[in-house]
């Protein structure tokens, strides 16, 4: 049997879990998650496939290790803001994700996949701990929690997905919400009203801006049932 001599070389790093990851996060980056093999990684680490199973079970535990370093990177990052109340940093941690999974778009059809696991995990318990900072009651503690974490979770990868699907068809966000609201504007005005008056602003919005604001309408509303306990907190 013939020896990795490429990798046995004097100064060549080792492969560790941490490389590999790397690696595959910019290959699921470049060419989504059918582009993520362990032959297309040995060839980007030039090892062999051997060598990547001694530290990945599998493609879906690699796939999930990579979600879980983008998420845990985003988190990192959140927390070195210099916001100081449980509700500025909430917010830091969803505009965070949101970027995360923008960039890596991805990560949101990993989360969705794989319920429970760590990714998943670590953003509960990140969000859960500011909400308990905000003194809310036990009674609604997983509530806010919960309503938080699905719509961080799920408007960031709905996001992601759209964009995805749109780069598939290579379609121009501009022109595609030009002819949509160009067809909502033409809806019978007695049977979609508020749909046709929506019409304007859906040619003109923007994803993160309405991300940010509703983010804010759930956080206000988190802040004001923590309040009812006799703590107020402010951004």
């Amino acid at each position: 049997m013939t020896k990795n001599t490429r990798r046995a070389q004097r100064g060549e790093p080792a492969l560790t879990r941490e490389s590999i990851i790397d690696a595959a996060i910019a290959l699921l980056d470049s060419a989504g998650e059918s582009g993520l093999t362990f032959r297309a990684l040995a060839t980007a680490l030039s090892t062999g496939a051997g060598a990547i199973y001694f530290h990945v079970a599998n493609k879906d535990d690699l796939a999930n290790a990579a979600c879980d370093a983008v998420v845990a990177r985003a988190m990192a990052m959140a927390a070195t803001l210099t916001t100081t109340t449980p509700q500025g940093r909430l917010r830091a941690i969803g505009l965070g994700l949101f970027d995360a999974i923008d960039a890596h778009p991805w990560v949101g059809a990993e989360l969705a996949r794989a319920p429970g696991s760590m990714p998943m995990v670590r953003i509960l318990e990140g969000i859960g701990q500011q909400v308990q900072a905000m003194a809310m009651e036990e009674r609604a503690l997983w509530s806010a929690t919960s309503t938080l974490f699905s719509y961080i979770v799920g408007v960031a990868g709905q996001n992601a997905a759209n964009a995805r699907i749109g780069r598939e068809r290579a379609l121009d966000r501009s022109t595609f919400l030009e002819a949509l609201a160009t067809q909502w504007s033409q809806l019978d005005a007695d049977a979609y009203p508020f749909t046709r008056s929506m019409a304007t602003q859906l040619r003109d919005h923007d994803d993160r801006a309405d991300f940010v604001a509703g983010l804010d309408l759930i956080l206000d509303g988190i802040a004001q049932e923590g309040g009812k306990s006799g703590v107020r907190t402010r951004t």
